[in-house]
């Protein structure tokens, strides 16, 4: 058995089903894979990921091209002898959409305004180009789309061939490459989008722009001197704007807005929260202060307090009212459930506690972990219910035992 020197996918990109035989098969990475004869199943390169499907039944987990040969990486025993090869063809189909719109736009982008193209990536929700302008402007794109729509419109053939090594060489053809891939052999492989471009590309293409569908240009950024295009085409798009449409929906319901006022509702609410924030930022500062002025109340050298429902940043400012109102006294804090929660310990400026040591102290008690340095230490608690013989550690440090 001899492996097909042009495999289906190039022959006929819309093939979904081929028998064939397995050649040779392995290891990588884990997994076995196997080589085929013939296939169907495109492997990663040019910007295009890798196809899936099934090879006897057996999952299609990535195909690469390893050595010359192409490796179908499985997600299970690898089969032997002749075996049926499905293709996934719903994910082919949106990859041909995909790649032909990037040729499209790559040539309209030189055509237009002379950027050339320097990169391509067809994600799985968004693809992209990277093309020599140091900058694009938004009245630029909004050309650039249009002269793409009119090509689509057009429905102009999409047709591939093959030419000589020597005929690619001499120059007669006017072809758009960004150079063959290294250790090329072999005949090279033209894509034309008649009328409109010419290309060296090795992907699966839409037979005619028509069946691009649709191309939609979502913005640009700058980088490294050029400019990174976005854009989606074909079913991607529809399946696009759907999801806004649900998600405006979603948003007019919650709102009580129309599409037309929902960015000035949600403008409106996040002003709103803002202030609502800033007012409950005053009012837990208010009562931080009242806890610590009934905390100083006390008459005890180590103040302890629990609130169930509050948290760390609680505790500091508890910590540092009482600090400022009894310097001459220590605080043990605790916030949150019996089982976990916060904690801090503190000491005012006129005492002499080693904060941090005890502060290591209670952190063992409570099951937790915790840091500071000077008169502050905090932490987290896995253990809060122990907390009444944490506080007894620290009433014998300050000499105090009730």
């Amino acid at each position: 058995m001899t492996v097909s020197e042009i495999n289906a996918y190039e022959r006929d990109p819309r093939i979904t089903r081929l028998e064939t035989d397995v050649v040779a098969n392995g290891e990588a990475e884990g997994h076995p894979f196997v080589v085929l004869a013939d296939t169907i199943l495109y492997p990663e390169g040019g910007g295009q990921p890798a196809d899936r499907g099934t090879i006897a039944g057996v999952a299609v987990l990535d195909v690469q091209k390893k050595a010359g040969m192409i490796r179908h990486i499985l997600d299970g025993p690898a089969p032997a002898g002749r075996v049926a090869v499905e293709l996934d063809w719903v994910r082919r189909f949106d990859h041909m959409q995909q790649h032909t719109g990037q040729h499209l736009l790559t040539a309209m982008a030189d055509r237009i305004f002379g950027w050339h193209t320097t990169a391509f990536h067809l994600g799985e929700r968004i693809c992209d180009v990277e093309v020599d302008a140091p900058r694009v402007e938004a009245g630029q794109l909004a050309e650039l789309e249009e002269a793409v729509a009119t090509e689509i419109r057009a429905g102009r053939p999409v047709l591939t061939r093959r030419v000589s090594r020597e005929e690619y060489a001499e120059g007669a053809m006017d072809v758009r490459s960004r150079g063959l891939p290294e250790g090329h052999t072999g005949d090279v492989r033209l894509v034309e989008i008649e009328g409109i471009d010419l290309n060296t590309c090795g992907g699966t293409h839409c037979s005619s722009t028509a069946q691009i569908e649709a191309l939609k240009l979502l913005g640009s950024e700058s980088m490294r001197g050029g400019t990174r295009l976005f854009w989606v085409a074909g079913g991607r798009l529809r399946r696009l704007h759907e999801t806004h449409h649900l998600r405006n929906a979603e948003l007019r319901e919650l709102l009580g807005a129309s599409d037309d006022e929902l960015v000035v509702r949600v403008a409106t609410k996040l002003e709103q929260l803002k202030e609502a924030e800033r007012s409950v930022r005053a009012l837990e500062e208010a009562l931080a202060l009242a806890s610590a002025v009934a905390l100083v109340t006390e008459q005890e050298s180590l103040l302890v307090a629990h609130w169930p429902e509050r948290d760390l940043p609680f505790l500091q400012r508890v910590a540092r009212e009482a600090g400022r109102l009894a310097p001459d006294r220590a605080v043990f804090l605790t916030a949150g459930e019996e089982a976990e929660g916060a904690f801090l310990v503190a000491a005012g400026e006129a005492t002499d506690l080693n904060v941090p040591a005890l502060g290591s102290k209670v952190a063992e008690v409570l099951g937790g972990r915790g840091g500071g340095s000077g008169r502050i230490f905090q932490g987290k608690a896995g253990r809060l219910s122990r907390r009444g013989e944490a506080a007894d550690l620290l009433r014998e440090a300050v000499g105090q035992r009730e």
